[in-house]
């Protein structure tokens, strides 16, 4: 269907050929949708992992109240997104939030959180990571508990202090693990549609909408069905593009094996 005019479906439908394609690459809208969707994947899906790695690296091991603790870590991924956004845009309240009650009880101006364009699209990022980042610190943490400790130990033994074996000996054996998590976070944040649509709509102004919103509007808004689905089939050529590449990376350490 992206090859047709259409507003319904292929009763209606004219063959324009790759016409909405040269459409969306001179529409500013579908720029700025783009570099919004790039902007978000890269912010989200950097946060994510580094704090998902950091949780896992303090709770990969032994402590009292350990299993308290994940139950706790990992409540937020449980919970729906409606759910989430209903939370935060309770607490991202310019007037009655509990965020700009904090801000204003150390003496500083309220912020606009959704209300803002140069805010409203790290307040969204912010959502994200509160949700998701439990479930890169699971993947994150199963990849811990599968290295062998005779390595740490052997470590240890030629003199390897707690950085060293850090940098040269978990993260390395972590990087297929890591590489995941960023490749499914990726992903799904690069097609983010649910958190945006309910805290801002994509607002203010054009400045959080992504590539998911501006399809939405085209197709069920403007019933521009055509050119909606020329920008289906672009994310999902991005898309694919993120998964080759991790299927590369996954190949080529296969042969290397």
């Amino acid at each position: 269907m992206s090859f047709f005019a259409t507003e319904y479906g292929f009763e209606d439908a004219r063959f324009v050929g790759v016409q909405n394609y040269v459409r969306l690459g001179s529409d500013r809208f579908f720029r700025t949708a783009i570099s919004n969707t790039v902007w978000f994947t890269i912010l989200a899906t950097v946060a994510e992992v580094a704090l998902g790695l950091a949780l896992a690296l303090l709770v990969n091991r032994r402590f009292p109240g350990r299993a308290v603790v994940i139950t706790l870590l990992i409540a937020p991924f449980v919970l729906s997104t409606m759910v989430v956004t209903a939370i935060w845009s309770a607490w991202f309240h310019y007037d009655y939030g509990y965020l700009n009650n904090v801000v204003a009880a150390v003496g500083l101006d309220r912020v606009a959180w959704l209300s803002s364009p140069r805010i409203a699209l790290y307040s969204i990022v912010l959502v994200d990571v509160w949700q998701t980042v439990p479930f890169v610190f699971l993947i994150l943490l199963a990849g811990l508990q599968s290295i062998d400790k005779e390595i740490y130990e052997a470590a240890r033994m030629d003199g390897a202090g707690p950085v060293h074996v850090l940098m040269t000996v978990t993260i390395p054996l972590l990087m297929p693990h890591i590489a995941l998590a960023a490749l499914l976070r990726s992903i799904d944040s690069f097609k983010i549609f649910d958190k945006v649509f309910a805290l801002t709509g994509g607002g203010p102004g054009q400045s959080t909408e992504t590539l998911s919103v501006y399809l939405y509007r085209l197709g069920f808004k403007f019933s521009e069905i055509g050119m909606a689905s020329a920008v289906a089939m672009i994310m999902v050529v991005l898309a694919g593009m993120l998964a080759c590449i991790y299927a590369a990376k996954i190949l080529k350490e296969g042969r290397n094996a």
